[in-house]
């Protein structure tokens, strides 16, 4: 027997699979030697990419600075710290600046929780804002895109005077790539504008690894210009972590220039598809903090699962299911096809998106779920519970023929399996 290890939230569940078996273990390329972060971060503030520069910038008026919510595994205080000394070498004060947590159409953060994204001294000595999609009062229309997305945006971070997010690149499931201009096209947007958006993902390019012809990342690329951010700072991990480039610029350059990065440590070459079984982790927390987060893992194990096939998306799911307009979509739904219908008669909406990307996936495989979740829970979704990873691999080897061909997938959020 040998034994396999998978992220589960901030531990692991361990996987014992007979010798016979020989499965296909695809992790992300083994990345070069971790470098100095600081210094990364450091010179790629001092020599921008693109069309900014700071010998424009005037220390007056009011800085903006976005960053990501928990769901998201930045590293703020890494990242932050840097900006800020070059924002105060310009003379600007802690007065002048302002943090906007950029939460989507996720529920705004309490100040309790701001200790997950910024070190304490940070918290102590500037303002900061959990953006709320919903809140109207604070938003403001800028116009549509030419693919007619209404762009609504947090006021105050649209009328401050200098606009900079923090963030990172990495493989999205339907925006090709997170990054640049979203951390503030979509985090900060109202849930019109996101709604419209990701309404686009039902389209064949809207998927993970392509930017230039994706609808949804395009779209994106011009909410972000409505919105007119001055710069971006974007780093990009290895599958541990570690940072390995930082780039700051205008946010379209920055995209342009960080993807090759993220292409060279995510993409991982196989040598064919179409597996019977592929077993995946989301990648431990965040990565599966929720099961509105872990889908996202499930899109890249589900490229390579031939059609009859399994995937078993082992994610802890701390938070539970993360969506409840999710779960009340899902009421009353008793197959996939059911899930097109509704969503076609009640209109595309962020949340029970999620029903429609399961859905999408259940018309072709089988989908068993290991989380914390419970049982009853996960089946009103449609979904198959497999109480713990032993059960749910005995339960989707019943299914398969002999010998199956079987892939493990440790951190499928950061892995783009490529033929």
């Amino acid at each position: 027997m040998s034994q396999i290890l998978l992220p589960y939230g901030k531990s692991h569940v361990i996987l014992e699979i007979a010798d016979d078996l020989t499965p296909q273990i695809i992790m992300p390329p083994i990345s070069s030697t971790a470098v100095d972060a600081h210094e990364k971060i450091v010179d790629s503030i001092k020599h921008p990419t693109g069309k900014f520069l700071w010998q424009q910038i005037k220390p007056t008026g009011r800085v903006a600075i976005a960053i990501n919510d928990k769901t998201r595994p930045v590293p703020n205080n890494l990242m932050i710290p840097p900006l800020l000394e070059k924002l105060a070498s310009i003379g600007f004060t802690p007065e002048q600046i302002t943090f906007f947590i950029a939460t989507g159409t996720h529920t705004p953060m309490r100040s309790d929780e701001f200790s997950l994204l910024l070190p304490s001294e940070i918290i102590s000595r500037y303002r900061i804002v959990s953006h709320d999609c919903d809140d109207s009062a604070n938003l403001e229309f800028l116009g549509t895109t030419s693919r007619k997305t209404p762009v609504w945006i947090n006021a105050e971070f649209y009328h401050s005077d200098l606009k900079i997010l923090v963030g990172n690149i990495e493989p999205h499931h339907f925006m090709g790539y997170s990054g640049g201009a979203k951390t503030a096209g979509i985090g900060l947007t109202g849930r019109q504008t996101i709604n419209q958006n990701h309404a686009m993902l039902v389209e064949p390019n809207a998927t993970f690894a392509i930017y230039e012809e994706n609808p949804t990342r395009q779209d994106l690329e011009e909410i972000g210009d409505l919105i007119r951010i001055h710069g971006v700072l974007n780093v990009v991990m290895n599958p541990s972590r570690q940072i390995m480039y930082s780039l700051f610029g205008s946010a379209r350059e920055v995209m342009i220039a960080g993807i090759p990065f993220a292409r060279e440590i995510c993409q991982t070459k196989i040598d064919q598809g179409d597996f019977d079984l592929v077993i995946a982790s989301p990648g431990g927390y965040p990565k599966d903090i929720n099961l509105y987060q872990s889908q996202k893992g499930l899109s890249h194990a589900a490229s390579i699962t031939r059609d009859g096939g399994c995937v078993i998306l082992v994610a802890q799911c701390a938070e539970g299911v993360g969506s409840n307009s999710y779960e009340a979509f899902m009421e009353g739904i008793t197959s996939p096809d059911e899930v097109f219908i509704k969503m076609k008669n009640d209109g595309f909406k962020v949340g029970p998106h999620k029903a429609l990307q399961f859905a999408r996936e259940q018309k072709r495989i089988r989908i068993i779920i290991v989380s914390d979740i419970e049982k009853k829970r996960i089946e009103r979704l449609l979904l198959e519970s497999g109480e713990n990873l032993e059960t749910a691999f005995k339960k989707a080897l019943i299914s398969l023929p002999p010998n199956p061909r079987i892939a493990i997938m440790p951190k499928a959020t950061n892995t783009i399996p490529q033929l």
